[in-house]
């Protein structure tokens, strides 16, 4: 006789006989920059190597389309037991950032694993290759024990996330009807502390600009012409310095949420320190916020980057012009369109006309959040907690940006993430890895979370 816990054993006895550690070696082995042009066959590879094999192992039908956008193709996989039962929807993303090699620690490669204690070394471990094969191995896991999953499932891969998920947005609008489904249920990001599941219902969103001080071609005698010509720098600077104070609170009106809601703070105010392995500053961002506030109900304002003349060479000349990449990450309840107009406006009423504003090609990865007492987000946190024997953590969102919007907007879906990384995985930098502990955790919950889904009333309707 099968039960959830025989589909959680088998899913214990994959992960302790090396078999994950095999199969993550072999997708970190494939090199999938999306951020670099000539890594777009492996982009490619990945979908024909790697997961449809996998997923036509599990009795998925699979069909790569073609990207809206030109980029990637984007994989669309079924498995459709019974029309009448109900459809999970999953995504993952096979691309990666950039590799940075000559950044990583001697004894570390990006594209092959290595094992250090509880550590998993790898481009991808954290971000996002080990959470989709979780998520796949753990459907595995109740399919080997059932002998069906009791219910349908659809896989979404696309090899583009890192980019901005060119395409994706239109994908979805074309196909609605073939991935139609009554949940997303996906894994990205990382938890809020290693050893506790968390949960999260959307995402920040994220915009990227350049404001840019143009002020002549070339460069003039700082002697000669200084205290005549503008200092593009200086009048950057003054721009920068006027969006937030010196602590880092946001001064545009229009740029504050109206959506840190009673039931928000009560939410965030249960929630432990975020554990990121690195020190936190007390004194930055809005003071009357608490910092889970901060970062998972509020807007942040950054400088990405910023330059003027050659910073490794300077010489003794006013530079003709100084640029800076921006980002603000919000919240739902703030106007998305009203951004940089609202940006326009503070400059030019601070006297900072010459100082030009452009939008990134990317456009903006929009904010999404579900209801937090959603049903759907109930019946996720008793399953993980029955399973692992931990309350999740509940986020309102992630404080990162993930293209939920073509889920929860586009498709109309109620949207549970569960991430299966954790805050100090050096995701987007050198050093990624994953946490064997946590990785494990993670399959054998989402194991029983697949289990239930077969075996109890689910919230078909909201």
């Amino acid at each position: 006789m099968t039960t959830r816990q025989t589909a959680i054993a088998a899913a214990e006895a994959y992960f302790d006989s090396g078999g994950f550690l095999d199969d993550l070696a072999r997708l970190v082995a494939i090199p999938s920059e999306s951020q670099n042009p000539e890594a777009a066959p492996h982009l490619i590879r990945y979908l024909d190597a790697a997961m449809i094999p996998m997923l036509t192992a599990l009795g998925f039908d699979c069909e790569t389309h073609p990207n809206p956008a030109g980029g990637a193709p984007i994989l669309l996989a079924a498995r459709i037991e019974d029309p009448a039962l109900p459809t999970v929807l999953t995504y993952g993303h096979g691309d990666v950032i950039r590799a940075q090699t000559e950044q990583w620690r001697d004894g570390l490669t990006p594209f092959a694993i290595v094992e250090e204690g509880e550590r998993v070394y790898g481009r991808g471990t954290a971000d996002n290759k080990s959470q989709h094969l979780i998520n796949l191995r753990a459907l595995a896991a109740v399919l080997k024990s059932r002998g069906a999953f009791g219910f349908n499932v659809k896989v979404l891969v696309e090899m583009g996330e890192e980019i901005g998920s060119p395409g994706l947005r239109a994908f979805c609008e074309a196909n609605a009807h073939v991935l139609a489904a009554d949940v997303l249920i996906a894994s990205d990001g990382p938890r809020l502390t290693p050893g506790v599941p968390t949960i999260f219902t959307g995402s920040r969103g994220g915009l990227t600009f350049d404001p840019l001080a143009h002020f002549r071609e070339g460069a003039h005698h700082s002697g000669n012409f200084g205290g005549l010509i503008a200092d593009p720098s200086i009048v950057l600077a003054h721009a920068l310095a006027s969006i937030t104070d010196a602590r880092g609170q946001i001064g545009i009106p229009e740029w504050c949420p109206d959506s840190l809601t009673p039931r928000i703070r009560e939410l965030l105010s249960d929630l432990p320190p975020v554990e990121a392995g690195i020190r936190l500053d007390p004194d930055w961002g809005e003071a009357r916020l608490t910092p889970a506030e901060r970062v998972f109900g509020w807007n942040s304002f950054a400088v990405l980057a910023m330059k003027s003349g050659v910073p490794e060479a300077p010489v003794n000349a006013i530079a003709g012009h100084a640029r800076a990449t921006c980002q603000l990450r919000f919240v739902v309840g703030t106007k998305v369109e009203d951004i940089l107009p609202a940006l326009r406006r503070h400059l030019d009423a601070h006297g900072l006309e010459r100082v030009a504003v452009i939008a990134s090609e990317g456009g903006a990865f929009r904010a999404t959040r579900l209801d937090p007492d959603h049903p759907w987000v109930r019946f996720v946190a008793a399953s993980l907690a029955r399973t692992t024997g931990t309350a999740p953590h509940i986020l309102p969102n992630l404080a990162g940006a993930l293209p939920n919007d073509c889920f929860a907007d586009v498709l109309g879906l109620p949207t549970v993430w569960v991430p299966h990384s954790y805050a100090g995985c050096s995701q987007h930098a050198p050093n990624e890895h994953i946490l064997k502990p946590l990785a494990r955790q993670a399959l054998v919950g989402m194991t029983g979370l697949f289990w239930d889904l077969a075996e109890h009333d689910i919230p078909l309707v909201a």
